[in-house]
């Protein structure tokens, strides 16, 4: 491709939309642009990159005996109906009428439609088991679209689906997924790690996320220091340690003014913040509940709201709580009546704790669960594992991290099969429905975490397996045509051996067309200048590691290609 016809236009400014690098830089490279918020074109650069990287894909899909097919993105509503969907799973729904003013949705995801599909014309266990994936385009109305792909409200996706005839069948399908997804994001580039997950909207039980780490991502990762241990902070959690028994001391209530939070209290009477215990007030589907938590530690709302099984969850406003004849800041559970009491694990084993009186300004010490102070209607791991702590598995050291989820796998079982009705007839002729699987890689989310990882102040460095081409050739003087004809000459050899050129042929100075080169990132570049060209060579730069070497003309072509086969290769 010659730089004068490319659909490039790289920008010197930062936008001011984009906040993490990925955006920043495919706005700057000319890869992308912003059509509303949350959706963007993809410009040549970037639809070549994302070739690649479904290229890649289908290349592992296949390989474990996948098949691809493409459903439609408009969804009719009575499948998400039958499946109980519809009415639950929240405004990201993208929910359209036709002129019959029929339901429809642009999809989020497809296990309706995937389900409905099989149940048609898969009736046998002989047909089983089936691995179905496609690569498609999906909608969610993204309350805060932000991040430039990372949370978009349009974007592409490879969905399969495994439908097996029982879990032996689903283990080896999900098996045969992690080791697919392993494969495809080393092959792209990434530096991740896969982690145990959170099922979400989706459903299910037993699920993994493939995170690529990075500053940049929204999600935080706790993993060991000595074992294989690694889990998204919204599912690690561990059962409590062995506590020291004391004896229970009489209850005291003492006036605490002006101390609304768990370290003003432990900063007023002097004691750690994990002797408090914190009274928290929620929503849950209108429901008022109160849930108990050591002072140091945090609620995590994603097992509390899967504990309730709740649709939404949110705190408490001031005056539903000052309604229950409460003050925010001094809340406990002593005295309360008829509100369901849930209580982090840990809690019940503490002694001689601290709550808020529910009495004006004042907290009660030396409550304890076990002599009867207060009730608790439920038990369960509420909290976040933080840094530090012991590793559930072996006993390290937890560490944190941030991650970019770039895919996610589930064991979905019979959720799905069974509402659906998505049934095969055994060899003894009974029927039951099928073990089903899903298996997500946000497709664009891989590109944007590429260059999360793979940059520098100059711009983006692609790794060979994904960049948009693999070289760009720049003659220093368009005006000397002895440049200009070896440049040329170049380009046409490279692009013979089927290696991807860019010819810069643009009518710009030498500066400006380097500085394009680094901030679109092609791997290698390569320099047609004056005094290199008169010893017969010409100076080549590895992007990633700045290196630079002078080839001979003659030899140019046949080094690119063992270089792009061993980038390739190592990748």
């Amino acid at each position: 491709m010659k730089a004068s016809k490319m659909l490039a236009p790289t920008l010197r400014e930062v936008p001011a939309e984009a906040e993490i690098i990925s955006h920043k830089l495919m706005l700057r490279a000319g890869m992308m642009r912003k059509v509303a918020s949350g959706v963007y074109t993809y410009l040549p650069l970037a639809w070549r990159s994302i070739r690649k990287i479904e290229q890649i894909i289908r290349e592992e899909m296949d390989a474990k005996g996948g098949q691809e097919l493409l459903m439609p993105a408009v969804q009719p509503a009575e499948i998400w109906q039958e499946s109980g969907r519809w009415g639950v799973y929240g405004a990201e729904l993208w929910r359209v009428k036709d002129r019959n003013g029929r339901d429809f949705c642009l999809g989020p995801t497809h296990e309706e439609l995937i389900s409905v599909t099989v149940r048609g014309d898969v009736r046998s266990y002989k047909q089983l088991p089936l691995l179905l994936y496609q690569i498609q385009t999906k909608y969610r109305d993204e309350r805060r679209p932000r991040f430039g792909l990372m949370r978009s409200r349009e974007f592409i996706m490879k969905d399969l689906y495994s439908f097996d005839i029982d879990e032996a069948g689903l283990s080896e399908s999900y098996d045969k997924m992690y080791d697919a997804y392993s494969r495809v994001f080393t092959r792209c580039g990434l530096n991740f790690r896969p982690v145990e997950a959170d099922t979400g909207a989706i459903g299910g039980k037993g699920s993994h996320e493939f995170m690529a780490l990075a500053e940049a991502g929204e999600s935080a990762i706790l993993y060991c220091d000595t074992c294989d241990y690694a889990a998204t902070d919204e599912i690690a959690g561990r059962d409590p340690l062995p506590v020291t028994l004391e004896e229970m001391l009489p209850i005291e209530k003492v006036d605490t003014p002006d101390c609304g939070t768990v370290e003003d209290v432990a900063k007023f009477l002097n004691v750690p913040a994990s002797r408090i215990v914190k009274t928290m007030y929620y929503q849950a589907d209108g429901e008022l509940v109160i849930v108990l938590i050591r002072g140091d530690r945090r609620i995590n709302e994603i097992k509390l709201q899967g504990l309730l099984g709740c649709n939404e969850l949110a705190l408490a406003d001031n005056a539903e709580i000052e309604q229950n004849g409460s003050k925010v800041g001094y809340l406990g559970p002593v005295g309360v009546e008829n509100i369901k009491i849930l209580a982090d694990a840990e809690v019940p084993l503490m002694f001689n704790v601290i709550v808020g009186a529910n009495d004006g300004e004042r907290h009660l010490l030396n409550v304890n669960f076990q002599r009867g102070d207060f009730r608790i209607d439920q038990t369960a791991d509420l909290r976040y594992l933080e840094e530090g702590e012991q590793c559930p598995h072996c006993g390290g050291h937890l560490k944190l991290a941030r991650g970019i989820e770039v895919g996610q796998i589930f064991k979905l079982r019979t959720k799905y099969s069974e509402s659906l009705h998505v049934n095969y007839t055994a060899e003894d002729g009974a029927e039951h429905p099928m073990v089903m699987g899903c298996y997500g890689i946000g497709v664009g989310r891989t590109l944007a975490a590429v260059i999360e990882q793979s940059h520098d102040s100059d711009g983006i460095i692609w790794p060979v397996a994904v960049a948009p081409y693999h070289v760009v050739i720049i003659p220093v003087n368009d005006r000397e045509q002895e440049l200009v004809d070896t440049a040329n000459k170049l380009y046409d050899e490279i692009s013979a051996a089927g290696l991807e050129a860019v010819l810069d042929d643009r009518g710009e100075r030498a500066g400006v067309k380097f500085k394009d080169a680094d901030l679109i990132g092609y791997p290698v570049r390569i320099t047609v200048g004056a005094k290199s060209l008169a010893r017969g060579c010409v100076e080549v730069k590895i992007r990633k590691t700045g290196e630079m070497q002078e080839i001979p003309v003659g030899d140019v072509t046949a080094w690119l290609k063992d270089f792009v086969r061993q980038s390739l290769a190592n990748g």
